[in-house]
C-alpha cells in the first residue's frame, strides 16, 4: 500500500478542485471521487464551466447532492465552514500544475485546508508550497510519491501462491472508465455474495480509500510488476477473497503507457475485461494516434499474456441509448464474449461476466447457501 495515501484519515470533509475539466478525461480524479469515495465526504466540486449543476446528475444522470460551484469562496460559503481538505481533481497527461491551479491550491492552504495532490509534481518538494504549508499548519499529501526504493518489490513469483481468480479490467485507451468499471464489478459481485476485493493501480483509487494498491505510473519500471504482485498477494492474504479485481491503466496498445503490461505480468490474471469507447476515434490525450478496436486489443492481450478476455464493457460517451444497445450487440457478435455498459445497464450483467467465466465461484456460492 502506498504510504502517503494510507495516512489519509477517513470521514473528513473535502472540496474537489477541477476547474475546466469536470466530466472530461483530464478530470478523471474528480469524476471518480464524485462517483465513489470511502475516505472523504465530498461537499462540492469547483468548475466554473459546469457551475449550477449537480455533480452526479452531470456525470451519470442521477443526482447525488454534490453541487458544482464557481470558486473556492463559493465552496466554503456553501459548506458553512472551511472544509478539511482541498483535493486536486485534475489529472493531465503531463501530471503538472498550471499557474492558475497553483493559485487556487495555495489559497486553500492559506485558509487552513489540507491538500491532496495526485499529480506527478510533488508539492512537498516545492519551496512555495512547503512554506505555505508550514505557515498554515496543514499537510500536503502527494499520493503518487513512491515508497523508498529499498521498500519496493521486484517480481518474486509469489503470485503463483494466489489461488483465487484474478480479473484485470483493461481498456483501449487511458481515461476510458477502467477504474469505474472495476469498482462497480467489485460492488456487483459483493452484492451477489461473492467476496471480491479490488487492487488499485492509480492515484484516484488510493484517494478514494482503496485498501490495496499502488500508483503504478510513478514507479521505476523495474519494480512495477513486483509492486502489482505484492498488492495482489497482500489482498489475497489479508481478505481470503473469492476473486481479486485489478484496476487497469492506459492500454496495452498505447504508445505512451506501458502500465498494462506490468499489470498483466504482475497479477497474471485468469480473465480480462476490456473497456472500450466506440465513439472515440483518436486516443484521448494523443489525438495524433487512432483508437484501436476492441477486437484488436483483445487479440493483443491474449497474445501477450496467458489469459482470456471474458467480457467487453462499453464507455457510452457521445452515444444514445439505442447506440449503446447496438454497440453491445455488435461487440458480442464480433468478439464472442458478453458485453455491457456498467453505468447504464443492470450490474448483474457485469457480475455474470465473471460468474459465467468461473463456474467454480458459482458452485462455492451455491454450497455456502445450503
Amino acid at each position: 500500500m502506498l504510504d502517503a495515501a494510507a495516512a489519509l484519515p477517513h470521514g473528513c470533509s473535502a472540496v474537489i478542485y477541477c476547474e475546466g475539466q469536470f466530466g472530461e478525461q483530464d478530470g478523471k480524479t474528480a469524476n471518480g471521487l464524485v462517483r465513489h469515495s470511502e475516505k472523504f465526504e465530498i461537499l462540492s466540486v469547483i468548475d466554473s464551466r459546469q457551475a449550477g449543476t449537480d455533480a452526479g446528475e452531470f456525470l451519470d444522470g442521477v443526482a447525488n447532492g454534490v453541487p458544482v460551484l464557481v470558486s473556492l469562496n463559493e465552496a466554503i460559503a456553501h459548506a458553512g465552514h472551511v472544509p478539511d481538505y482541498l483535493i486536486c481533481g485534475v489529472a493531465p497527461a503531463d501530471g503538472l500544475l498550471s499557474a492558475a491551479q497553483r493559485v487556487v491550491l495555495l489559497d486553500g492552504i492559506a485558509r487552513g485546508m489540507h491538500i491532496v495532490n495526485g499529480l506527478h509534481e510533488f508539492l512537498n518538494d516545492d519551496a512555495e508550497f512547503v512554506a505555505a504549508r508550514i505557515l498554515a499548519g496543514v499537510t500536503i499529501t502527494d499520493v503518487r510519491r513512491p515508497k523508498e526504493k529499498k521498500d519496493l518489490h521486484l517480481f518474486s513469483g509469489r503470485i503463483f501462491d494466489v489461488t483465487c481468480p484474478r480479473i484485470a479490467v483493461l481498456g483501449t485507451d487511458g481515461s476510458i472508465g477502467k477504474r469505474t468499471t472495476a469498482t462497480l464489478l467489485v460492488q456487483a459481485l459483493n452484492a451477489r455474495g461473492v467476496n471480491a476485493v479490488m487492487v488499485g493501480t492509480g492515484q484516484t483509487t488510493l484517494i478514494q480509500g482503496g485498501k490495496y494498491g499502488v500508483a503504478l505510473d510513478a514507479l521505476v519500471p523495474q519494480f512495477c510488476s513486483g509492486e502489482v504482485e505484492d498488492q495482489v498477494v497482500a489482498a489475497f492474504e489479508g481478505e481470503d477473497p473469492d476473486v481479486i479485481v485489478v484496476e487497469g491503466q492506459g492500454a496495452l496498445s498505447h504508445p505512451a503507457y506501458l502500465t498494462s503490461a506490468h499489470i498483466l505480468r504482475g497479477s497474471r490474471p485468469e480473465g480480462v475485461i476490456v473497456q472500450h469507447a466506440p465513439k472515440r476515434t483518436m486516443l484521448g490525450d494523443f489525438p495524433m494516434v487512432p483508437m484501436p478496436t476492441a477486437a484488436s486489443e483483445v487479440a493483443l492481450i491474449e497474445a501477450f499474456a496467458d489469459t482470456k478476455v471474458i467480457g467487453i464493457t462499453i464507455n457510452h460517451e457521445f452515444m444514445s441509448d439505442e447506440e449503446i444497445d447496438a454497440a453491445i450487440d455488435e461487440h458480442e457478435l464480433e468478439i464472442g464474449v458478453p458485453a455491457t455498459d456498467p453505468l447504464t445497464r443492470p450490474l448483474d450483467r457485469l457480475a455474470d461476466m465473471v460468474l459465467d467465466a468461473f463456474p467454480a465461484i458459482k458452485e462455492t456460492l451455491v454450497s455456502s447457501r445450503r
